[in-house]
């Protein structure tokens, strides 16, 4: 008898559903089906485009019935759930715009005399097989961001959602099958552990490219075990948001409260520390602390709800734990940094934080801003730079000159000017540097990733 997986909430512990614990001959058999559809069965563009257009048509009739998923499965506030479904819609359409124009290039030969009478272009062929392993924190939106590009690449998929968060792409796989002609060879979810699914996913030698996003302790394991294979990272970050005192600090506090707490803090670009002008710091921390003192907190399916619980128990208190810690180390915790009755970890605004604190120089992954005040932005800027991460970062001023100094010297994959690094676009070349990953996610970008260049000569 296969052994199952139990899937709970996280806000009440109630079960949810049970999934198979698959095996590596799991992995085995759906790789051997992709290969095979991928020879046997190649979709043409036209058939990929016609599949995403429909994925976004199905999508937009059932976004309730997968928020709905969302929330109960990640503890996404219902609110908060919509929004990812109405992104992973706005996600398979850029990717059946890419399915239409996806092409190559002509190559001139007789630039060169030996080439005189030949004939050079390019195609852009599927590289093969796609292993994704998905994270819980989007379990719907990220897994588009994998999926569609995909299909729009006509690679068949083997994806391996998170244990905690399985239904939404099972939900999802089986739309795509059922409702939009997605031969089921080209998308075949496997439930499991990393270190079984997982590993088999990245280990299989038919397996000819992985797409991770997760931590970075896992995802640079993934690049070092699989050193033939394309292996795209999207990880993790600790991300800055600047304020100079010419810059509209309350603006950026409103903003802040939904940036650093929307879905618990659990998400990669979570404004997390915040640099604040010492002339405007007392100011604008009061401000933040007001905001963040309206967020309600609660069960994710009420419709009130700003912010429920992380995803596990366990990681609600290695959040706590460092709160405590940055307390303890002489931060003050203006606000929030206890758990209620329900279990749920209260939004916490942290001031007097400084570099070394573990809220400042990890990612806290958690409903958690850590304000930090300095003097010169030369200061802010080497202080936003001094990290391991290096995946999005803002600053808020109207003084043209310090936004392109910012612009030109913020390490960063994204940086954004008057607005928090939390905000992006779904079509945007999305990715960072250092321990944040090694790729840029977004349709357009996704699909060459999950293509190979094959060079044609005519004589």
């Amino acid at each position: 008898m296969t052994e199952t997986i139990t899937v709970r909430s996280p806000y009440d512990n109630e079960v949810i559903g049970e999934i198979p614990a698959m095996s590596a001959a799991d992995v085995d058999r759906a790789v051997a089906i992709a290969k095979q559809a991928l020879h046997a069965n190649p979709l043409p563009l036209w058939k990929r485009a016609d599949i995403l257009d429909k994925a976004a048509a199905r999508l937009t009739e059932r976004r309730e019935e997968f928020a709905r998923i969302i929330a109960r499965e990640a503890a996404k506030p219902i609110k908060t759930a919509r929004v990812e479904a109405e992104r992973a819609v706005g996600t398979f359409q850029f990717a059946a715009a890419e399915a239409r124009k996806l092409g190559g290039e002509m190559i001139p030969l007789d630039a060169i005399p030996s080439g005189e009478g030949k004939l050079g272009f390019t195609l852009r062929v599927p590289i093969g097989v796609v292993g994704a392993i998905a994270p819980f924190n989007f379990p719907l939106n990220l897994v588009v961001h994998k999926v569609g590009p995909a299909i729009a690449a006509g690679c068949p998929v083997v994806l391996k959602p998170a244990s905690q968060t399985p239904f939404s792409s099972l939900t999802l796989a089986s739309m795509l099958v059922e409702e939009c002609g997605l031969p089921a060879e080209y998308l075949q979810v496997v439930t499991g552990g990393g270190s079984t699914v997982g590993n088999a996913l990245v280990d299989h030698p038919d397996i000819a490219l992985i797409t991770f996003t997760g931590s970075p302790e896992v995802g640079w394991s993934i690049r070092a075990r699989a050193p033939r294979k394309r292996v795209g990272l999207e990880l993790g970050n600790n991300a800055p948001c600047i304020i100079e005192a010419d810059g509209d600090w309350r603006t950026a506090a409103a903003k802040i409260k939904v940036a650093g707490f929307s879905h618990a803090g659990q998400s990669c670009i979570s404004t997390q520390r915040v640099f604040v002008h010492s002339s405007i710091a007392a100011e604008f921390t009061d401000a933040l602390v007001e905001h963040v003192n309206t967020l309600v907190v609660g069960d994710p399916m009420d419709e009130a709800t700003d912010v429920s619980a992380l995803i596990s128990g366990s990681e609600r208190d290695r959040v706590a734990e460092w709160v405590a810690e940055a307390d303890a180390q002489g931060a003050t915790i203006r606000t929030g940094g206890t758990v209620g009755d329900d279990g749920v970890l209260r939004p916490t605004v942290i001031a007097n934080a400084t570099h070394e604190m573990k809220v400042c120089a990890l990612e806290v992954f958690g409903p958690v801003v850590a304000v930090q005040a300095y003097d010169d932005l030369d200061e802010a800027l080497r202080l936003a730079n001094d990290s391991r991460y290096g995946l999005q970062a803002s600053i808020f001023t109207c003084d043209i000159s310090k936004a392109l100094t910012a612009v030109r010297t913020l390490d960063f994959g994204g940086v954004l000017v008057n607005e928090v690094p939390t905000w992006r676009a779904d079509q945007q070349p999305y990715g960072g540097l250092r321990d944040s990953g090694n790729t840029r996610e977004g349709p357009a970008f996704s699909v060459k990733e999950m293509t190979e260049i094959r060079m044609v000569v005519l004589g």
